[in-house]
C-alpha cells in the first residue's frame, strides 16, 4: 500500500464574499472527489473570502499508482479557470519494513 497526503493552496480571485467562496469550492471538493474516490475537505482558511487550503488524501496499490492519481488532481486542478494554484505539497506514508 502507499498514501500520500496532498496540501493545496488556493486562490479565488473573483470572490467578494463568504457565499461566494463556497460556490467555488463546493463543486471543486466534489470534482476532486469523484476523481478516483480520494478523500477531500478544506482543512484551512475558512473564513477567507479569497484564500482556500484543502487536504487531500490518496491509496493506492502501488507507487506508480500513487503518482497517477496524484497527476490527475494536479490536471483536474488545471481545468479550473475560477482559482490558482499556490502550492500543492505532498507528503508521503512510508510503510515500516
Amino acid at each position: 500500500m502507499h498514501a500520500a497526503a496532498l496540501r493545496i493552496e488556493l486562490r479565488i480571485p473573483l470572490a467578494n464574499s463568504l457565499k461566494a467562496k463556497r460556490g467555488v469550492v463546493r463543486p471543486l471538493v466534489e470534482g476532486l472527489r469523484r476523481v478516483a474516490s480520494l478523500s477531500v475537505s478544506e482543512i484551512e482558511r475558512h473564513e477567507s473570502w479569497q484564500l482556500s487550503t484543502l487536504g487531500v488524501a490518496i491509496v493506492a496499490p502501488d507507487a506508480g499508482h500513487l503518482e497517477r492519481l496524484i497527476g490527475e488532481v494536479q490536471s483536474y486542478l488545471d481545468g479550473c479557470t475560477d482559482l490558482e494554484v499556490i502550492e500543492i505539497r505532498a507528503s508521503y506514508l512510508e510503510e515500516p519494513q
